[in-house]
């Protein structure tokens, strides 16, 4: 009954917000529906799209042999490929030059969400800004086309916010129906109030006590590196002559005869894998670096004032079990004011953000203090039977997040959350802030200001609409066909459906025959993960270059699992290692670059720095030393974990035998995180707590 009341109050106490929003919402509905046909009749319009893909050997011959471009894009992240591709598609000859690999940066260690910003619409409501109303109108208009343009890719997402004292039931539901009515025809699905049964029902691993309800509303997820990389390579498709590793040295100037002024005209740049140089020329060059925005804005003039304030923020992985498969939850309010999300995602589950300020580096890493804070905030949302564990951190990165300001502004301190387009005397086009969601937004706005700043002739955007690599001939049952056509595991055929779309077929037809009766193809690169051989094949002609590359945005085992990724290293360099004619020593390389990737910025050093903490081992000193020579007398490859093969090795050394189904028990037992081998820090905790009883 008392719930009931609470929710008719909410009703009467929300009225008048609702109703001043859904006025905002109306005009920009009926401006959508009636755009609609214009906005995909737009997509039509674009330049034929190439069946085709080039190599990346292809794309540097077009980078030198090609002339000046019209349009050339510094920064392979989710905005750079967005204006590759809005420069294609308008029939503009397009370059596009990243120094690491695709999506290598920001872009691929977001939250995973495609969503409005429930926070930006709150503080948009407090505090009357209207700026932050539009700038979450627009990222909702953007949610809709992002699910629309890579369905295979991404999907609505049911998100629970627990509710622990009534008043907040009116508060938070006020808010998350003006989320929907902000949406308005774009609304994915409308929210809903859950009674205290039924959101246990749905998230069964919630805290009970005090819980007085949920409230559910939706939002979309998505596969953000291969969301990148399909906007990359649908690029490439409609022209664009896209080239990863291969870093600009400076930019290239000349005078412009008719006002005497200085103007960029292209790039000197550098092949990172040959390391040859050459000089690009182009009409209009744009600055799409992130981060490492400030960085380009001084190359063409030292005395420029930065306005990039990256901001860090840490996410990790823990194994599905935490969350149920199709349900995520939002705390609202941590104890130190932000914002946590607690997240399926690949069949595990995936907990952030933190938001602190750090420095710019192309290589992140995770700390310890901001793990524990996730986990800590984990635990306060989680019952007592749920022991939150911090050996069941299985992956965890930092990503930076590159707040700015705005240099239009005359207030040049107060970071903008909307993006900003900046140009310099030079000519030189700034793209920077946003969010991942209105990546296409962005690179329209950029476009639009390049054509008008450097008088180019094109036309409106034409990517409304416009379907990325893969989405055109998916379907939901596509799967069905690789099971039946290939003989793939229903797993693995689920897998390459949605990773690759329409394109899973090409896949399909270079997997490996395993020599058993079922499955026929698709030899798996590590037991426990649906990734086979044959993409790590295919990837090579998606542009992967390393094996960096290939462990963490052509397959995503790297933000997965950390110890999987590690284990299926040895053979995906084989792999590419006779795909690309790579030398022995160079295969040793690789293998060693990507240890040391796993091992500081996925997460792989703060878990091993945490193997002996006092606070989860009672050990000595001596007793610890003593545990780490037993530990090593069976992990005698140095791998770092025991496996039932190491025990059964060392029985054997010492003429005792015990059944195979005895030990995977004992094994099971010891295996805290259930992954199928012992960690020292496993170990360490299981002679810990036999001591103390």
């Amino acid at each position: 009954m008392a719930f009931q009341k609470a929710v008719k109050g909410t009703a009467l106490i929300g009225g008048g917000a609702i109703a001043t929003v859904f006025g905002l919402s109306q005009f920009s509905q009926y401006r959508n529906k009636h755009g609609a046909l214009v906005q995909v009749q737009a997509a039509e319009g674009a330049p034929v799209r190439k069946d085709h893909l080039p190599t990346r050997e292809q794309q540097i011959l077009a980078l030198q042999t090609s002339g000046e471009f019209d349009v050339l894009v510094i920064g392979g992240g989710a905005t750079g490929c967005g204006c590759a591709l809005d420069a294609a598609t308008r029939g503009l000859k397009t370059a596009l030059l990243e120094r690491d690999d695709f999506s290598s940066g920001t872009s691929s260690r977001s939250t995973k969400l495609i969503h409005g910003g429930v926070r930006y619409l709150q503080k948009a409501i407090m505090k009357l800004d209207f700026e932050q109303y539009r700038m979450v109108k627009e990222a909702l208009e953007e949610r809709a086309h992002l699910l629309q343009s890579a369905p295979h890719l991404s999907a609505p997402l049911p998100i629970m916010l627990p509710i622990y004292k009534w008043w907040q039931l009116p508060y938070y539901w006020i808010g998350i129906k003006l989320y929907d009515l902000v949406a308005g025809s774009q609304c994915l699905k409308s929210s809903y109030v859950l009674t205290k049964a039924r959101a246990l029902e749905l998230f069964p691993m919630l805290r009970k006590d005090r819980l007085v309800g949920a409230i559910v509303y939706y939002d979309g997820q998505h596969n953000d590196a291969r969301m990148n990389l399909a906007i990359a390579l649908t690029a490439a498709r409609y022209g664009a002559a896209t080239a990863n590793y291969t870093e600009v040295r400076h930019l290239l100037k000349s005078t412009d005869p008719g006002s005497g002024r200085q103007r960029i005209c292209g790039v000197r740049c550098r092949d990172v894998l040959t390391g040859k140089e050459f000089d690009v020329r182009a009409k209009c060059v744009i600055n799409a670096t992130g981060p490492f925005t400030d960085s380009v804005r001084k190359m063409d003039d030292q005395e420029v004032p930065n306005i990039c304030q990256p901001s860090a923020g840490v996410h990790i992985v823990m194994p599905g079990y935490y969350s149920p498969d199709n349900m995520g939850l939002l705390d609202p309010a941590t104890s130190d004011g932000r914002v946590i999300f607690f997240l399926p995602w690949e069949k595990m589950t995936i907990a952030g953000t933190t938001d602190s300020p750090t420095d710019v580096t192309s290589h992140p890493i995770p700390t310890e203090e901001d793990i524990n804070f996730i986990l800590s905030e984990v635990r306060n949302y989680l019952g007592a039977d749920v022991e939150v564990r911090r050996g069941d951190v299985l992956a965890a990165w930092s990503g930076i997040r590159p707040l700015v300001t705005d240099p239009n502004s005359k207030d040049t301190q107060s970071i903008s959350r909307n993006h900003v387009v900046a140009i310099s005397d030079s000519g030189l086009v700034t793209i920077a802030g946003g969010k991942w969601t209105t990546y296409r937004a962005m690179a329209r706005d950029t476009i639009d200001a390049a054509i008008q700043e450097h008088n180019l002739k094109a036309g409106s955007s034409k990517t409304m609409g416009l379907q990325l690599e893969g989405a055109q001939h998916w379907s939901p049952t596509l799967y069905i066909r690789l099971v039946q056509d290939y003989g793939l595991e229903s797993e693995v055929a689920q897998h390459l459906a949605s990773t690759y779309g329409d394109k899973a077929f090409e896949v399909a037809k270079i997997a490996q025959v395993t020599g058993k009766r079922w499955p026929i193809v698709g030899k798996r690169l590590v037991s426990e993960f649906p990734y086979i051989e044959a993409e790590v094949v295919y990837g090579v002609k998606e542009y992967a270059r390393t094996a960096v590359d290939m462990i963490s945005r052509r397959t995503r085992l790297a933000f997965l699992n950390v110890q999987a990724a590690e284990e299926a290293l040895p053979r995906i360099v084989d792999i590419m290692g006779k795909e690309l004619n790579w030398s022995e020593q160079k295969k040793k390389e690789e293998l060693e670059t990507a240890k040391t990737f796993l091992y500081y910025e996925m997460g792989y050093k703060v878990k091993t720095d945490q193997l002996t903490d006092r606070s989860e081992i009672s050990l000595g000193p001596s007793d610890i030393e003593r545990y780490k020579k037993r530990f090593r007398m069976f992990d005698k490859d140095k791998k770092g974990f025991i496996t039932i093969l190491d025990v059964q090795r060392v029985l054997e050394s010492i003429s005792v035998q015990i059944a195979e189904n005895t030990l995977h028990e004992i094994l099971n037992e010891v295996d805290l995180n259930k992954n199928g081998q012992v960690e020292l820090n496993e170990f360490l905790q299981v002679r810990s707590g036999s001591r103390g009883g």
